[in-house]
């Protein structure tokens, strides 16, 4: 959802730019331009440039279905290399020493397993094997399942994170509501799994999530996101 909403925003900046002209009637000249006045005027970071590229060419390439004739002519920044910053193993303690509750739950686990921090916070209850000692991440980047190591050091917490969660999951239920987002065509294969408790997320939010009932402009309250 982050990288639809940022592509649509990096297009609609590039037809601005361009006096509203139809992408159609442009190609790599414009792009060319427009990524130009972005690294020049706009002093954005190679990453930031390299995104707006891959942007207009999604649009061009799947959008418009019209993909450009010589796409490495279009200007490409460079990404500078730096080492990384790493923490010592008395800073990360003094960090997460300073944290409470779930976000240091969250965060040991982080550093523990290697996850990122959305592939924590999307993480279903199903996808943490305590018999396997181990966590499914299901769809990371670039849309891959992976496995990465369970932490000892959390087993106790997360358990009883779960418990909780449980709880506040029987009584969602028990109020009409418990229903969870499920991924692509899931939720037409198994119409009852949006309720179950496997399929819940491991770290749900304090509050309810109101969305858009599908066609309708009612609002749903569903299970914390």
């Amino acid at each position: 959802m982050r990288t639809e909403e940022a592509y649509v925003a990096w297009i609609r900046r590039f037809i601005l730019f361009h006096g509203k002209r139809h992408p159609a009637e442009m190609g790599e000249k414009e792009i060319n331009a427009f990524l130009t006045d972005l690294a020049v005027y706009g002093r954005v970071s190679a990453s930031t440039q390299n995104q707006a590229l891959a942007a207009l060419l999604f649009l061009y390439r799947h959008v418009l279905d019209k993909p450009l004739l010589a796409p490495e002519s279009v200007l490409r920044a460079k990404r500078p290399r730096r080492l990384p910053v790493v923490l010592t193993r008395a800073e990360v303690r003094a960090v997460i020493g300073r944290m409470e509750g779930t976000p240091r739950l969250v965060a040991t686990l982080l550093y523990g397993s290697g996850m990122r921090l959305l592939e924590c916070l999307r993480l279903r209850v199903k996808d943490v094997e305590f018999g396997s000692n181990r966590i499914v991440v299901r769809d990371a980047k670039g849309q891959r399942d992976r496995v990465v190591p369970f932490p000892m050091i959390v087993r106790v917490a997360v358990a009883s994170c779960l418990s909780r969660g449980k709880r506040v999951h029987q009584k969602d239920l028990a109020g009409g509501f418990g229903s969870v987002f499920l991924p692509e065509a899931l939720s037409r294969k198994y119409p009852r799994a949006d309720r179950e408790w496997g399929w819940q997320w491991a770290f749900p939010a304090e509050n309810r999530s109101a969305t858009l009932a599908p066609k309708s402009s009612a609002v749903t309250i569903c299970t914390r996101p």
